[in-house]
């Protein structure tokens, strides 16, 4: 299992994408290809941006399939975050695959 702090990487608005793509790169697609559980904490992130998680997530879950979402947790979330998170991760799962 691997948990990842947000805010220290976002503060309390995580709206970069080139941070997003880079906590993607470096930490959540090494861990999921060592078959761990990734844990992405949003304690004290008040908000993100819908461009953020998009960045963060999406390109996980279009090369891996939808059910690498099982693999993906997220904790202390608050209603917006959730929100955003359900958005994204609802348009990848109507996303048609490519050929």
């Amino acid at each position: 299992m691997k948990e990842i702090e947000l805010f220290p990487k976002t503060g309390n608005f995580a709206e970069n994408k080139d941070v997003a793509r880079e906590l993607r790169i470096n930490e959540i697609i090494p861990a999921l290809k060592n078959h761990q559980v990734v844990i992405l904490d949003f304690n004290k992130v008040d908000s993100a941006t819908q461009s953020f998680l998009h960045a963060l997530i999406s390109d996980i879950i279009r090369k891996e399939g939808y059910e690498i979402i099982d693999r993906l947790n997220f904790k202390n979330c608050n209603d917006t975050i959730k929100k955003l998170i359900t958005i994204v991760t609802d348009y990848m799962q109507e996303e048609e695959p490519t050929v």
